[in-house]
């Protein structure tokens, strides 16, 4: 009897504060493209709190761990360093057991100890990340 396999659910994580609209989105629609059909993704970018972060902190984070708790696998934009980013990294990691794959474009002796501790896999790019993802998940 074959079973239906379960759809997965990819969080998209990656640089938002003081990142241009362009640096933020560019790459989650390309991701939405690459899984299209295949995963079911959440995007933070998808609860719009632009020019009121300040004051929706709170519910910014509750958000983005809730959304956390509910998916398989990160996949994270590791462009630049990212507070924010390291720490759902860390949180899906160590507190949660997720798996994290991450694309970078710094070599591996550049990138951050604790980037490289908590995430299951670095990669140099968005496709390789898709591949990789694809073939194990």
């Amino acid at each position: 009897m074959n079973q239906a396999k379960k759809t997965r659910t990819i969080y998209l994580c990656g640089p938002i504060m003081d990142c241009s609209p362009e640096e933020c989105g560019v790459w989650r629609e390309r991701a939405k493209k690459l899984f299209s059909g295949r995963f079911i993704l959440l995007d933070p970018m998808r609860r719009n709190f632009k020019d009121r972060e300040v004051d929706s902190a709170n519910e910014i984070v509750s958000f983005d761990l809730q959304d956390i708790a509910e998916c398989d696998i990160l996949l994270v934009n590791y462009c630049k360093p990212s507070v924010g980013s390291a720490m759902e990294v860390f949180h899906a990691s160590y507190n949660l057991g997720k798996f994290v794959i991450a694309f970078s474009p710094f070599p591996f002796k550049d990138c951050n100890p604790w980037m490289i501790r908590f995430c299951t896999k670095i990669l140099p790019d968005l496709e390789a990340a898709a591949t990789y993802i694809e073939e194990h998940f």
